[in-house]
């Protein structure tokens, strides 16, 4: 059983010690991307560095109070801070104010919560008590449903919010999932569903149709003994295809939808294959069934998504991301100007406080979302380096504090803010260089904000908590 010890002295100072450097980077980067002289003391708490020193000492003494509490209060209660937090994110809906579109904060005076932010440690906690019980099985339906509760429950609120980022953070749980027994199966048909979303944004509907159709056919090749048959069979089916709309069609001078006569040839082939499959008992056959039938089905629905779950700004990004807008002073502006900051800095950077793409404000929200592009114009490649150096070391840091628990809990809660984490400093570095698309999430202990900076330093006091805590 866990004993409770004296916790300053077992508390691992290495990964405390990188969280210092972090918020300590971001509080000079904040200062720096927003420096204004008439303002110049990096202490005024009328500008934003001299608010983020507040939220800084504000998270030293939560870090000190997480440290205080009794290991046990976190697994009695993950229930309970799981279900008000879920709370506040409906009362977000109908109280809350609207900040760039996301009505996801509550003010109160000049201070602004976002409680999307504690979501993120609320499920962590609640996903690590449910799994935790004994003789837990992540195979059985019940569990695999109630685990898609409590991950998709916070994810709909926040969408609902209009705050896609934060909800699409919660996808990152899947890594720990993973860690936990799920199949890698599911894992890849996620990545693979990921890819189709895209394919089907760029490409024509039958050029997806006919992905998806090599892609079965190879699968049914890898489990089919009679691997000649499989490959008569796809070249039959695309022969076809490319026989009636280059012969056929233009001799008979009809006018046929390809993406239906595709899947017509499809079905016809299947409907075949389906009669020797039931006669000569093969069994791999109705798996590549389903798993043709289910991404037809996801293609086919994501017109309906894109058109009505984005928004007009968030199609616009994800088009210029994948090259097909091109509008370097309209919806491309914010990456156009980060990549110019970042690169301009060179390899050593223009120094303190000499950013002129951060200094005369060309790069919008660049305390916030778009903090990196201030680094990399003022620390160059070099600074850069370092601060990706950090949050590798910090992340390494935090699995292999989970993987010394032999508490299943703390292991669990552990793998949680490495994927969260990782998946922040992942998502917000690639959308500032125009590797992904600008969905708005924070670069972790950086970016300036209360609500995150107190989240992130819940989340990693929590299992730095639980390390801390001796067994005996």
């Amino acid at each position: 059983m866990r004993r409770q010890v004296n916790i300053f002295r077992q508390l691992d100072y290495t990964t405390a010690g990188i969280y210092l450097l972090l918020i300590l980077i971001g509080w000079l980067s904040i200062y720096a991307s927003v420096y204004n002289e008439e303002h110049g003391n990096i202490f005024d708490i009328s500008q934003r560095y001299g608010m983020q020193l507040i939220w800084i000492i504000s998270s030293i003494f939560l870090t000190i109070t997480v440290l205080l509490i009794n290991h046990k209060f976190f697994s009695v209660l993950a229930y309970i801070i799981y279900g008000s937090i879920i709370l506040l994110l409906m009362l977000v809906l109908v109280a809350g104010v609207e900040v760039n579109g996301s009505r996801s904060w509550f003010a109160i005076g000049q201070v602004r919560l976002q409680p999307a932010e504690l979501a993120k440690v609320a499920a962590s906690l609640a996903l690590a008590r449910f799994m935790c019980q004994y003789n837990f099985n992540l195979k059985k339906l019940q569990n695999i449903l109630m685990i898609g509760v409590i991950i998709l429950l916070p994810m709909a609120l926040i969408l609902l919010q209009s705050d896609t980022g934060s909800a699409l953070v919660f996808v990152s749980l899947l890594l720990m999932l993973y860690r936990e027994g799920l199949s890698g199966w599911v894992v890849s048909i996620a990545a693979f569903c990921i890819m189709l979303f895209i394919l089907s944004i760029i490409w024509e509907p039958v050029s997806v149709l006919l992905f998806i159709w090599i892609a079965c056919l190879a699968l049914y090749l890898f489990f089919n003994k009679n691997k000649y048959k499989v490959l008569l069979m796809g070249i039959a089916s695309i022969g076809s295809y490319s026989l009636i709309i280059n012969y056929l069609l233009p001799v008979l001078k009809l006018s046929i939808d390809y993406d239906y006569l595709f899947l017509g040839i499809c079905v016809i082939t299947l409907i075949v294959e389906g009669i020797i499959a039931v006669r000569k008992k093969i069994k791999s056959f109705w798996l590549i069934l389903l798993i043709f039938v289910s991404t037809v089905a996801i293609t086919s629905s994501v017109d309906y998504v894109y058109d009505h779950l984005l928004q007009q700004h968030h199609r616009n990004r994800i088009e210029e991301m994948l090259g097909i807008r091109d509008d370097p002073q309209g919806t491309g502006y914010n990456v156009n100007q980060s990549k110019i900051a970042i690169g301009s800095g060179g390899l050593t950077g223009k120094g303190f406080l000499h950013g002129t793409q951060t200094k005369y404000n060309f790069v919008p929200e660049q305390s916030t979302d778009f903090i990196f592009c201030t680094i990399g114009e003022e620390w160059g490649f070099a600074g850069v380096l370092i601060v990706i150096a950090l949050f590798a070391w910090l992340l390494v840091k935090i699995v292999e504090i989970s993987e010394r628990q032999r508490d299943a809990f703390a292991r669990i809660y552990g793998y949680c803010v490495a994927s969260i984490i990782g998946f922040h400093v992942f998502l917000n570095i690639a959308m500032t260089i125009g590797l992904a698309p600008v969905i708005g999430i924070p670069l972790p202990f950086i970016s300036y904000g209360g609500s995150s900076l107190w989240a992130f330093t819940i989340m990693l006091f929590i299992l730095l908590k639980f390390d801390a805590v001796k067994w005996e």
